[in-house]
């Protein structure tokens, strides 16, 4: 293995173990602190950290105007929208699940690209891999579906309204982002905390709750890996290795995500949950198939 390839490595697993461990954190973070509460404070931390590594660069945002529109679509799609639903979720959902459902993203995303991007059409592989995960998410909804209170398919839903946003906010983060990535990441992070934190103010009126420091602890980390360091490694991923080595962390954060709730959290996800996270990456590799062929 050459130093380089060990790097890229190196980078992959702290991607995957930062995404996939987010979910063990969003949950002792909602244990005290409502979602959208959640959802602002990491998003404010995540921008200042931004701010802070593009000054560094000595880059500068752009001038406030329509060059901004793009970074509000992306915000919403990438990080108030999916941020607030997934923490909503997880006031219910274990995290082990939540990991699990969110890996229904690139799956999504292939869909998505078959109508909006040129060139990405869904072949007979792509197609065969979506059906294939998608059944995965029917094994995982069933449980859900059947019992008695309820609640946990409404949660269930709102986690996989993230992982859709998610997908779209690929699609349209490919279409209209042109810039430096570092000046768009920082760019959609302040518009975020434009769109989370008055909501929150109003909403949660933060000041009157009394969070515990395991909580506020969980937010903070939420705030440094798994949304500004993250963005960072992720770009340099693909930089230096590509998108079709990236997109390992698709099998890799699940699983971290899963071993993190059994381990950590003491949570037992059942067989419904192992089988159906054992279709969903099957699904992937199958996509991901179809997409080398292509």
């Amino acid at each position: 293995m050459s130093a380089r390839s060990a790097r890229d490595w190196g980078l992959l697993l702290a991607l995957s173990a930062m995404w996939g461990s987010a979910f063990l954190f969003i949950k002792l973070g909602v244990a005290s602190v409502p979602p959208g509460t959640l959802a602002a404070g990491r998003i404010v931390i995540g921008a200042m950290i931004l701010y802070a590594a593009l000054r560094w660069r000595g880059l500068a945002l752009p001038p406030f105007g329509a060059a901004w529109w793009p970074y509000a679509a992306i915000a919403l799609a990438g990080n108030s929208a999916p941020f607030f639903l997934i923490s909503w979720g997880q006031q219910v959902v274990d995290s082990a699940l939540a990991g699990i459902l969110m890996a229904i993203m690139p799956l999504t995303t292939l869909l998505l690209a078959h109508f909006f991007v040129a060139g990405e059409r869904m072949t007979l592989w792509r197609t065969t891999g979506f059906v294939v995960g998608f059944s995965g998410i029917v094994v995982l909804m069933e449980p859900s579906a059947l019992s008695a209170a309820g609640g946990n398919l409404i949660a269930e839903l709102a986690v996989l309204a993230g992982a859709v946003c998610y997908a779209a906010n690929s699609v349209i983060s490919r279409r209209l982002i042109t810039t430096d990535f570092l000046v768009a990441s920082t760019a959609v992070m302040i518009v975020a905390t434009g769109m989370t934190l008055p909501l929150a103010l109003w909403i949660d009126r933060p000041w009157t709750l009394a969070p515990s420091a395991g909580s506020v602890a969980s937010i903070v980390w939420l705030g440094i890996g798994p949304t500004a360091l993250a963005t960072l490694l992720y770009f340099q991923l693909i930089a230096t290795a590509g998108p079709t080595f990236m997109s390992l962390v698709n099998y890799l954060s699940p699983v971290v995500a899963l071993a993190a709730g059994v381990a950590l959290l003491g949570e037992q996800p059942g067989t419904a949950a192992f089988a159906g996270l054992g279709l969903i990456l099957l699904g992937i590799a199958v996509s991901r198939r179809g997409a080398n062929a292509s």
